[in-house]
């Protein structure tokens, strides 16, 4: 069974940092291209950053770039977003997907064309 795990949310004050986590399992990723995403509430889903599994090759969101770092690892299956200067409005729910479908790279900003969802990871920034 394809599974995509997140974990890492939690409470932290603003200006701090955290690290999420997406575990994937069930077959080779290599293929794939990884994303991160978040849900506010009342809010539509938003895409934060995307990572090729083959390449390593990453894109952005500009709400958080030059913050946010994508990343993965071959080895643990696991894909990365590493969190910096967190602020109060980065306060949502934090979703990563994948999908093995072949797009524009800008399509990958939508989050209709992945395939594979996680359950979710809440993250809380106090200010």
């Amino acid at each position: 069974q394809v599974q995509l795990v997140e974990s890492g949310g939690g409470l932290v004050q603003s200006g701090g940092s955290l690290r999420l986590s997406c575990v994937a399992s069930g077959r080779t990723f290599s293929n794939f291209r990884m994303a991160w995403f978040r849900q506010a509430p009342g809010k539509e889903r938003e895409f934060l950053a995307t990572i090729r599994w083959s390449s390593g090759s990453t894109d952005y969101a500009e709400s958080v770039k030059g913050r946010f770092t994508i990343s993965r690892s071959n080895a643990k299956n696991t894909m990365y977003l590493q969190m910096n200067s967190l602020k109060s409005e980065d306060t949502a729910d934090y979703y990563c997907a994948a999908t093995e479908r072949q797009y524009d790279d800008s399509l990958y900003r939508d989050p209709r064309n992945y395939d594979l969802w996680g359950q979710g990871t809440q993250v809380t920034v106090s200010s």
